[in-house]
């Protein structure tokens, strides 16, 4: 300790060492020592010396360093100090003010570091295992560490990241930290990491970033928070900005609607803090990325639809209208509206609803529009407002039609402004930025519209008192003649040139006026300056859309005429070449770019976005058309007639093919169908022929049994085709009747024993029951045959049907020579045809016997109904005397009550007669016992007469 204390600050006799050799000593130490303490002491005076002798420290300690981190990750204070001192080697970063000179070493010694470090990618994968380490001596320089890492080297060291295992979700860890300075410097360092890499973006987002991130955005205030919440933002930047997958994930986990309270703004927007204005700025970047017009057309879709879902263009809308907001916010806050409403048919529809907050209400595009040519309002706003013009009339017919409405004479309100009058009162001020804003956004309204074009055409314009009102045409055309401004020129050359393209009526309009075509080639011949170059350009331009889209209407200005006028007074090439300068100009180019209006000055708002697209559209035919001759032309034209011509042919023969390739193909169809149901047929006729075989079988087993049946019997039962198994069913229903008129004869006799009566006609109802029970069966088997039979008949039915159509299609193919496989059809309809000539007959055999089993059943009902009514008659019979039987039990039953009584009062008697002292002589008793027994005797036998009677 002493030494360090001494090399560090002691005041020694001898010559002091140079800071070289201090660093070395330590290195020595760190490298020699055995205990820990004097490693960490040594370590400790390297991060002391590392700040003013960084070159020393960063050459010669680093390897050490390095070393530490590896043997002694058991103590967080060493662990630390060499973090520490790391961080200070490869840090640029310097509390004063440098010089240039200075500060541009500086950086370039902390890359040299950068990459002595990472040149081994162990270091980098030692660096993320030591941020688990929870302690914040460790954790935080560790932290620091790597972001300065990626801001010197940030490619290669997410390549590093990106390949080590977990290395991506470590530092998400980071977000979860409960101490504010871990974490906000986390997100510096995921900021770092997440630039420009799209791999690292997704693993970054797919670990939950986008909700943790928001839920401290949340915590922290939204727009009202502090730095955290601008570093959370600047973060969601990063992953969102370029991003299509980061997009799509982010829409659909709901966090588009986590958004909209950031733009709740109370109504006292006075005193925003310059936070609150960053914030809300990068917030409203955020809603920007996410509608983008370089984004996909359907991601960007579903967003706007989703914004408009969950209120958040409500939201902005009212920041739109609000009073007290920053000009910056409120320029932001258009162009967002802008983006969000750009080519939603909903979003653009609410956008033309909303009203400004005044007295009268005013629609917020009036009230837009009324900034936009107003001079005194900031550039950046007009810009602003323009692009929400732009991006409200984009793929908006309804909208167009509106607009241009405005200015009809039919829909104008003296007492109210609207959007065309306010467009009409810039178009023609004096301020050139307000004509070129105005031409701009009337050009939009007229955009890939042709009803709006020839709308726009009876717009009537009173110039002055006592003179004839002028087209709105005529006076673009006037202001142009006048000698305005270049601004000027380019919007209403722009304006147009967008009108009458593709519209001949607009052409002939134009033509129309006699000094239009003089003016144009006046402009292009003369050699004027530099910057008129550009309007010369725009008039060729306008010149040729006059030529391609020339109906010859009129005699004067034909396509030859103004062409062979070209041709006289300006030149072919020279046309040409006027016409390539508009291309060339740099702001031309700069303008093809977005759609979003963006310029430094107002001097170099030349061009727009759209205008662009069609100068690009037309510069090669109005060339082509320009240069060719009437005899090229005449050609042409024949040659076209010629094409238009095979064109019609071929479209003819195409639908003639089309039409036989779908004949071919129902036919197709229809062959696998008839195959299908061939297949199906022949399945039916083979099971059909199967059961025809049985019923051949029983047919022929039922004509045995009958002959046999003859010869015993000697009876003739021709006719009667029912099988063997029917026939002695019907033999024991005879039996079994004969076996009932016995037992009713022995009844009759035996009706005087009652018990043996009942027992026998229980017994008898057995075989009565058994024969109803085989007629039943038999019926049912007679109905069941009847059904297959009905059956059958209809399959034979569809089979024929389906014969007949076959016939019919190959009778009408009988022109188209016989294949192989129409003889094979032909083969199986004559089988076919023999099978069912088979079935047939075997069908009626089968209705013959059917018939004669009918009429068996029925003979058979009517005996089974007579013994059927025989044996309820016996039946009603039996019922009675078991009716009787009971009344006579019942009769017996209360004589013996009747008996006992009297028995009882009898022995009562007699003890009352002992108790009295008188005798009683026992044959009396006997003999009132014999009468007693007689009279019972005497009633049986009555009893017996009565049932005899019965």
């Amino acid at each position: 300790m002493n030494y360090i204390f001494g090399v560090i600050g002691g005041q020694s006799a001898g010559p002091q060492p140079t800071g070289a050799e201090t660093v070395q000593k330590l290195c020595d130490r760190v490298a020699s020592s055995t205990l820990l303490e004097d490693r960490r002491d040594a370590v400790r005076a390297l991060k002391s010396l590392s700040k003013k002798y960084r070159l020393e420290v960063g050459t010669k300690a680093m390897e050490h360093l390095l070393h530490i981190l590896r043997t002694d990750s058991s103590d967080t204070e060493i662990l630390g100090y060499a973090l520490d001192t790391l961080y200070n080697i490869v840090c640029n970063d310097e509390e004063e003010e440098p010089e240039e000179n200075h500060q541009k070493q500086e950086d370039d010694m902390g890359v040299q570091f950068t990459d002595k470090f990472i040149q081994e990618p162990d270091n980098v994968t030692l660096l993320l295992t030591l941020l688990e380490e929870f302690d914040f001596h460790v954790r935080w320089p560790g932290v620091k560490l790597l972001t300065a890492l990626l801001k010197n080297q940030c490619a290669q060291a997410q390549g590093i990241i990106l390949v080590s295992p977990m290395g991506v979700s470590r530092l998400m860890d980071l977000l979860a930290d409960s101490r504010e300075v871990i974490r906000n410097d986390g997100l510096l360092l995921l900021q770092q990491l997440t630039k420009g890499n799209a791999a690292i973006q997704k693993i970054v987002a797919f670990e939950n970033a986008f909700e943790r991130l928001l839920d401290i955005i949340t915590e922290e205030g939204s727009s009202d928070g502090g730095i955290v919440v601008e570093d959370c933002l600047l973060l969601l930047l990063n992953l969102l900005k370029n991003n299509s997958s980061n997009q799509n994930f982010f829409k659909e986990g709901s966090y588009i609607q986590r958004m909209k309270p950031w733009f709740e703004v109370g109504d006292d927007n006075s005193g925003w803090s310059a936070q609150k204005v960053t914030n809300l700025h990068l917030m409203l970047q955020l809603v920007r990325v996410m509608v983008s017009p370089v984004n996909s057309p359907g991601g960007t879709s579903s967003c706007q639809k989703a914004m408009f879902q969950c209120g958040l263009l409500q939201q902005l809308c009212t920041i739109l209208m609000a009073t007290g907001v920053p000009a910056d916010i409120l320029t932001e806050t258009i162009n967002t509206v802008s983006e969000v409403i750009r080519g939603s048919d909903v979003n653009q529809d609410y956008f033309a609803s909303v009203n400004a907050p005044s007295n009268p209400p005013r629609p917020a595009i009036v009230v837009l529009l009324m900034s936009m040519v107003n001079e005194r309002q900031p550039f950046v706003l007009r810009c602003a407002v323009l692009y929400c013009f732009q991006c409200f009339l984009y793929k908006n017919h309804k909208g167009q039609g509106e607009i241009v409405s405005t200015l009809l004479p039919s829909t104008i309100d003296a007492n109210s402004i609207s959007a065309g009058q306010l467009l009409c009162g810039g178009l023609f001020s004096s301020d050139s930025l307000s004509n070129w804003c105005a031409a701009v956004a009337l050009a939009h309204a007229l955009q890939d519209n042709l009803t709006q074009k020839e709308q726009l055409l009876r717009v009537q314009l009173a110039t002055s008192l006592g003179k004839p009102p002028v087209s709105l045409l005529q006076q673009c055309t006037n202001i142009l003649s006048q000698g305005s401004r270049v601004q000027t020129k380019v919007g209403l050359l722009m304006l147009l040139c967008t009108w009458i393209c593709n519209c001949p009526i607009a052409v002939m309009h134009f033509l129309h006026n006699q000094d239009n075509v003089p003016f144009l080639t006046g402009q292009i011949s003369e050699n004027l300056g530099e910057d008129e170059r550009l309007v010369q350009g725009l008039c060729a331009l306008l010149l040729g859309i006059c030529i391609y889209y020339n109906d010859n209407s009129l005699e004067n200005y034909t396509k030859e005429k103004l062409k062979q006028l070209i041709e006289k007074r300006i030149g072919k090439e020279n046309f040409v070449e006027k016409l390539g300068f508009v291309t060339k100009h740099e702001l031309y180019s700069r303008a093809a770019q977005k759609p979003q209006p963006a310029f430094s000055a107002p001097e170099h708002m030349l061009f727009d976005h759209e205008f662009t697209k069609l100068v690009k559209e037309l510069e090669g035919v109005i060339t082509k058309a320009v240069l060719k001759s009437s005899e090229e032309e005449k050609k042409e034209e024949e040659v076209k007639k010629t094409i238009e011509q095979h064109d019609s042919i071929v479209t003819q023969y195409k639908e003639l093919i089309r039409e036989q390739d779908s004949q071919l193909k129902e036919m197709k169809e229809q062959m696998a169908s008839l195959m299908l149901q061939n297949e199906t047929l022949q399945n039916t006729t083979t099971q059909q022929l199967s059961q025809i075989q049985q019923h051949k079988d029983q047919y022929n087993i039922l004509k045995l049994k009958l002959g046999k049946d003859n010869q015993q019997t000697g009876s003739q039962v021709d006719g009667a085709h029912v099988n063997g198994l029917q026939l002695e069913e019907l033999s024991q229903l005879r039996e079994q009747l004969e076996d009932l008129h016995r037992e009713n004869q022995s009844l009759q006799t035996q009706l005087t024993e009652k018990d043996n009566v009942i027992t026998s006609l229980k017994a008898e109802g057995v075989p009565s029951a058994e024969g109803s029970t085989s007629e039943n069966t038999e019926i049912l088997r007679v109905e069941k045959l009847k059904a297959q039979l009905q059956s059958q008949t209809a399959e034979i039915t569809q089979l024929q049907t389906e014969r007949q159509e076959l016939i019919g299609r190959y009778e009408t193919r009988a022109t188209v020579p016989v294949t192989g496989e129409d003889s094979g059809y032909s083969e199986k309809i004559a089988e076919l045809e023999s099978r069912l000539s088979t079935q047939n007959t075997e069908t009626q055999k089968l209705k013959e016997e059917v018939k004669a089993l009918l009429e068996s059943k029925e003979s058979m009902e009517k005996e089974l109904a007579s013994s059927t009514s025989t044996v309820a008659i016996l039946q009603a019979e039996k019922n009675k005397l078991q009716k009787e039987v009971q009344d006579s039990k019942k009769e017996q039953d209360e004589l013996l009550m009747l008996l006992a009584d009297q028995d009882q009062k009898i022995l009562s008697l007699k003890q009352k007669l002992e108790e009295l002292g008188e005798t009683i002589e026992d044959e009396d008793d006997l003999d009132t016992k014999d009468q007693f027994d007689e009279d019972d005797d005497d009633d049986e036998e009555e009893e017996d007469e009565e049932d005899d009677d019965e």
